[in-house]
């Protein structure tokens, strides 16, 4: 079993903000598998389908942002997955808008979610898939930096957005069934139209 993880913050007014591509990524992804959102036992809704051998669960934390590794730590353990066996998809500022990067580890960069998830994990050797959302318009002084996450696109900025959302959830499938080497190879490539 491969847990595909999309991070956000529940709720109507967070929907279509750059910080819930996570949740985006994870819509789409359950779409394609068809398979529906369900309460867990714990801070978090999934569903499960399948891919050809392989079985998929899609999760949501529903904690917020900043805790979703209470979520994480709750899903690694009633799936009984080892943490090569998740895929964390989540926004990046640091990415250009458009830009996928698939890793098997790394730090948080910076991004809230992810130090709670390394916090709870107490690693931050697992596989991640950041989805960039960095723009022109991305403010420059770090301390304003909240407000942009949690702003909506720019109407022209969101084709690249759902197109990246859309090759998200396909570079999520190629890591359940071909595995991250060849998924990285695949999906991170940077795209001539991002910004």
């Amino acid at each position: 079993m491969v847990v595909v993880i999309g991070l956000g913050n529940p709720g109507r007014d967070y929907v279509h903000t750059r910080h819930n591509v996570g949740y985006k990524v994870a819509d789409i992804l359950a779409e394609k598998l068809s398979c529906r959102f369900h309460p867990a036992k714990g801070e978090y809704i999934a569903g499960i389908g399948s891919l050809r051998d392989c079985e998929i669960a899609v999760a949501k934390p529903v904690t917020g942002m900043n805790d979703s590794g209470i979520a994480v730590a709750e899903i690694v353990e009633q799936f009984g997955v080892g943490l090569d066996q998740i895929l964390v998809v989540f926004d990046d500022f640091q990415l250009p808008l458009g830009t996928l990067r698939l890793r098997q580890s790394g730090t948080d960069g910076g991004h809230n979610g992810m130090y709670s998830i390394i916090y709870q994990l107490q690693s931050d050797a697992f596989p991640r898939l950041r989805c960039g959302i960095a723009t022109e318009h991305m403010p420059q002084d770090k301390s304003l930096m909240a407000d942009f996450v949690l702003s909506q696109f720019g109407r022209n900025e969101i084709p690249a957005a759902e197109d990246m959302i859309v090759r998200a959830a396909d570079a999520c499938l190629s890591f359940a069934a071909d595995g991250i080497s060849k998924a990285m190879n695949l999906h991170n490539r940077k795209i001539d139209n991002a910004e």
